[in-house]
């Protein structure tokens, strides 16, 4: 597989706007032993879910519009989109309003993934990938299915699902968890400490929720 890109992820972007990272160009390195995984609970122009995975140096990611589930039975719909570079693991903040993706971005879970599968890239390529996670919210092992689609998208479309084993439950774990894993906000405290909008923020956050 040749070198990700992020020439995609750049060109939608205005770094002298956005607080966003604008990614290192890094020579291929070897394999890791741990990889970076992240959910980036994302309240733009409609809320959504932000899975990403680390390989290549870049992150693979995938918007989903209802963000994961602990359920083995629920098959949370998820759109393939441009890879992001490793830093953006670590954004938290607000994308200015007229800005791509324009709002408050929750770090959501975080923490390490590793394959179930002996090629990644050939799992991609064949539209199914297992892996497990190891992270604050989400742990044990998932899988990335790839679909036919719906309408006129010409994004992949995939489906992410968990799989029967010791962490799958029938609890709701985004509204047990709404909280950001890495400084314990809601979207709210988010946009409110960054200047960002708070009442469009708070639509994502559960109703009554109490900013701290």
């Amino acid at each position: 597989m040749s070198k990700p890109s992020l020439a995609k992820y750049r060109s939608k972007r205005d770094f002298t706007v956005t607080a966003e990272p604008a990614g290192a160009d890094r020579a291929e390195a070897l394999p890791k032993s741990k990889l970076l995984y992240v959910i980036q609970k994302h309240q733009a122009s409609h809320l959504h879910y932000d899975f990403r995975l680390e390989w290549h140096d870049v992150l693979l990611s995938w918007a989903v519009p209802k963000g994961p589930s602990l359920d083995p039975s629920v098959k949370r719909f998820a759109t393939r989109v441009e890879d992001h570079p490793v830093e953006y693991g670590d954004f938290e903040g607000v994308i200015p309003a007229g800005e791509y993706g324009g709002g408050t971005v929750m770090l959501w879970d975080q923490g390490t993934w590793a394959p179930e599968v002996p090629d990644v890239d050939a799992a991609l390529r064949k539209g199914e990938l297992k892996f497990t996670l190891n992270g604050k919210k989400l742990k044990g092992s998932w899988v990335l299915v790839r679909t036919r689609g719906y309408g006129r998208s010409t994004k992949e479309s995939w489906l992410l699902i968990k799989h029967r084993d010791r962490y799958a439950s029938s609890d709701d774990i985004l509204e047990k968890k709404p909280r950001s894993a890495a400084t314990n906000r809601l979207l709210a405290a988010i946009a409110r400490d960054s200047g960002g909008d708070v009442v469009k923020a708070a639509k994502g956050d559960p109703a009554g929720a109490r900013i701290r």
